[in-house]
């Protein structure tokens, strides 16, 4: 659906993380309750930051500073100023500790919280999904497979740690860049790598040989928010060892290949 739905708009500017105008990276995305959260999941903090975050993580993904967010906020009619006080402490909160000013935006009545944010970056050299070579290595940063383990729990009525990846986002900022220069493609992880491999697929036309098996929950867990890079064989020792200075882990896990790529998972918004 949703790529039916983007494919009825050409131009050139879609199939990234954010569009790229001019050096200038415009981002944007939405964070509905009851799509990518129930309050009783998390503080209006929490939710503010998470949607903040979720954001950013589209300008870091194609090596980009974020300067600017414009909020759209749909409130419920029923909130009250304690909540939205905590709602907008979340916002800044987040946006200070990347370097972002809030410059605008829109609120309205409506009867959930829905948010949608986007973010203006700029950027000397932008990542893009598209330069995936025959035979370059692919790999993932961090650990995935937590946020959808998290997620079950929420959905069976239970409860996650305050530090779980779910609510509390890691972004990988430091390692994109300190190594973009050798990294010839990438994105951020926020549908669950096999999807996210689909969609690089789709882009350079080419599929992915895998070195070892990945299990189907671990590759089709959504809202994990690290990165996915493609890179010459060349620069691999470069990158595990920048990997290594930023404190990332750097896990290789397919090749590059002239073949089909079939993602095995479905679209996983509940």
């Amino acid at each position: 659906m949703e790529s039916y739905f983007i494919s009825q708009f050409n131009t050139v500017y879609i199939g990234d993380d954010g569009a790229v105008v001019d050096n200038v990276v415009y981002s944007k995305d939405a964070f509905f309750e009851d799509v990518h959260f129930k309050k009783k999941w998390m503080s209006y903090y929490q939710i503010a930051s998470k949607s903040m975050l979720v954001n950013i993580s589209d300008a870091i993904a194609m090596n980009a500073q974020p300067k600017y967010a414009l909020l759209s906020v749909a409130m419920p009619k029923d909130i009250t100023k304690s909540q939205m006080r905590e709602l907008a402490e979340g916002f800044k909160d987040i946006a200070e500790s990347y370097g972002v000013e809030i410059i605008g935006g829109d609120t309205i009545s409506n009867t959930k919280l829905d948010i949608s944010v986007t973010i203006i970056s700029y950027t000397k050299r932008v990542l893009l999904r598209k330069g995936i070579r025959q035979n370059y290595l692919v790999a993932f940063s961090g650990e995935i497979g937590k946020s959808a383990k998290d997620l079950k729990k929420l959905l069976n009525l239970g409860k996650i740690h305050k530090k779980s990846k779910f609510v509390d986002i890691q972004l990988r900022g430091k390692f994109i860049q300190n190594s973009q220069r050798f990294l010839a493609a990438g994105m951020d992880i926020s549908d669950g790598l096999f999807c996210d491999l689909q969609k690089l697929s789709d882009q350079n036309r080419i599929g992915f040989s895998f070195f070892k098996n990945i299990p189907k929950h671990i590759g089709c867990s959504g809202e994990e928010y690290e990165m996915v890079v493609a890179f010459d064989k060349r620069y691999k020792k470069t990158l595990l060892r920048r990997a290594k200075q930023s404190r990332t882990k750097l896990n290789i896990f397919a090749v590059a290949k002239r073949k089909k790529y079939i993602n095995m998972c479905k679209a996983h918004h509940f």
